[in-house]
């Protein structure tokens, strides 16, 4: 997974219009036993930033991942989950185990993420329960690295 990567994607959700946006998605090692995360979205068109999120993958034994992750709308979601070795690449998927927001983020109860990676392509997918909605697919791209 380290490397970056970059690629289109497409977001849903019931309280907002359809959007488009590209994603790069950074993963670096830092000398300790776990991944930096690195993630901006930008618009397709005006190229303005949209979003941004960063954390660390930690690897736990029996295949386990935990996720922590900061995001500058106030929120941070901290997940666990699973790796998956397949013979060209690797599935992480992960849940919360806790969302947290200040006074001013958007309420957010629940998320899902699940990265693929096959080869040099990475598929990133997002659930989302937030605003008063059930966890509903979010957000889906596909990343090459670069």
């Amino acid at each position: 997974m380290v490397g970056t990567w970059r690629g289109p994607g497409e977001g849903h959700y019931p309280t907002i219009a359809d959007f488009g946006y590209v994603e790069e998605l950074i993963f670096s090692h830092v000398g300790k036993p776990f991944l930096a995360m690195n993630q901006r979205t930008r618009h397709p068109q005006s190229d303005a930033p949209m979003h941004a999120e960063v954390g660390y993958l930690r690897p736990q034994p029996s295949r386990a991942i935990e996720l922590v992750l900061a995001q500058p709308t106030g929120v941070v979601e901290i997940h666990a989950g699973s790796v998956e070795e397949k013979s060209d690449g690797v599935i992480v998927d992960l849940r919360t185990e806790r969302v947290e927001g200040t006074r001013t983020a958007k309420p957010i109860t629940e998320v899902r993420r699940r990265l693929e990676v096959t080869g040099d392509l990475l598929k990133v997918d997002m659930w989302m329960a937030a605003m008063g909605e059930p966890l509903t697919h979010h957000l889906s791209a596909e990343l090459t690295r670069n």
